[in-house]
């Protein structure tokens, strides 16, 4: 990749970050918002408001990301941000529930960053190239999960949540901004920089097998997101800031080892790398349901983000070497779908498990969920060598 491209590459990730700080950053506040601002006593919508955006992102990305691979990914990656403003000032000016939740929906239905910004780095990136890139931006949007919350809660302490969706509204039109310079396609390489011809021959698996280790990724880490502080608060001496600190161990170990794990072992981790890493997934997960103690639960706290990072970048290396840039927006839509509908598919069965087996239940569920994905990854007979040049 040459320099103008890394160059790229850091705006593209630097104006997904400014849009998913707003995205992500606010949700946390909904249940103020419900009361303060939208004088609402329903505060079960607060949990209804949480998933609204993503459904309609899980019903909308595949759409988007056909109409991208047809009219631009710079286009779609335009599109998304400005939906992303359009629907931030709605909400900022919602006076019932009934608009903010439209607001939210625009969010799912208009936004999208994260698959099209992708999309628009496989036109710049191919092969372990790529999956460093995707690696990054992951980095991009679990920055933005520690980050955000903190500082709008700052700001929230003095001005009214909802009214801070009218200044977040200027993060994606900024990023819009930012993005309308870059080109409709990245320069291409070099001679010194093209990729060079070899016997390797990759192992690959199909799309639809990817998609499904995808799910069972996100479903099995986002099924004890929202339970783990409560959770954590019922061993001994946990404070609740002291739960929130443990809940973000996961995401800050992504941040300082995911670059470096990647550029080690990012081109070498094949199906069976990413077995061994969902199996410590599972075993890091049961671990947190079993430990009676802080100390445990940190030291599980600490493996789960080890093995969430490998997760990823195993995913990743195998997303990398399925796409072709041809058809990057619907790849990349159909994966950010099957994501969303993981995330969706978790929290309602975490809560259902919760309610009949108690707060364990969803750090089982997740360590099962995980141990299958390896057991099939394993023993499964879908693994197929293909030549590096198709």
């Amino acid at each position: 990749m040459s320099i103008a491209q890394r160059r790229m590459v850091m705006v593209v990730m630097f104006c997904h970050f400014i849009a998913a700080f707003a995205a992500l950053g606010m949700p946390p506040f909904f249940a103020l918002i419900l009361s303060e601002s939208l004088h609402s006593s329903g505060t079960y919508l607060a949990g209804w408001f949480y998933v609204v955006p993503t459904i309609f992102t899980a019903l909308s990305s595949p759409w988007w990301g056909i109409w991208a691979d047809r009219i631009g990914k710079k286009i779609s990656l335009l599109r998304a941000q400005l939906g992303l403003s359009v629907s931030f000032l709605l909400a900022g000016y919602s006076d019932s529930t009934g608009l903010f939740f439209l607001a939210l929906a625009l969010q799912g239905m208009l936004g999208g960053t994260f698959a099209a910004s992708n999309a628009y780095l496989a036109t710049m990136a191919s092969g372990p190239a790529l999956a460093r890139s995707l690696t990054l931006m992951q980095g991009s949007a679990r920055a933005a999960l520690v980050v955000a919350p903190a500082v709008l809660g700052w700001f929230a302490a003095s001005v009214p949540p909802i009214e801070l969706y009218r200044y977040l509204a200027l993060l994606p039109l900024a990023a819009a901004l930012l993005l309308w310079a870059l080109p409709e396609t990245a320069p291409g390489p070099s001679v010194d920089d093209r990729p060079q011809k070899t016997n390797a021959r990759p192992l690959l698996l199909s799309a639809n097998n990817i998609y499904a280790l995808q799910f069972a990724f996100v479903f099995a880490t986002v099924a004890t997101f929202p339970y783990f502080v409560p959770y954590a608060q019922g061993l001994d001496s946990v404070s609740v800031e002291l739960a929130g600190l443990l809940f973000g161990v996961p995401n800050l170990l992504y941040l300082v080892t995911a670059g470096v794990l990647s550029g080690r072992f990012g081109q070498r981790l094949s199906p069976a790398g990413l077995a061994w890493t969902f199996l410590l997934m599972a075993v890091a997960l049961f671990g947190q349901a079993q430990t009676q103690s802080l100390t445990g639960l940190i030291l599980w706290r600490v493996l789960m983000g080890l093995a969430m990072t490998g997760g990823f970048i195993g995913l990743h290396a195998l997303i990398a070497a399925l796409v072709r840039e041809g058809h990057a927006g619907r790849t990349f839509g159909w994966l950010e779908s099957g994501s969303k509908w993981g995330a969706v598919a978790a929290g309602l069965a975490a809560g259902v498990m919760v309610d009949r087996f108690g707060p364990q239940a969803p750090f089982l569920l997740g360590a099962g969920i995980m141990a299958a994905a390896a057991g099939w990854l394993a023993v499964s007979g879908f693994c197929r060598w293909r030549p590096e040049n198709i």
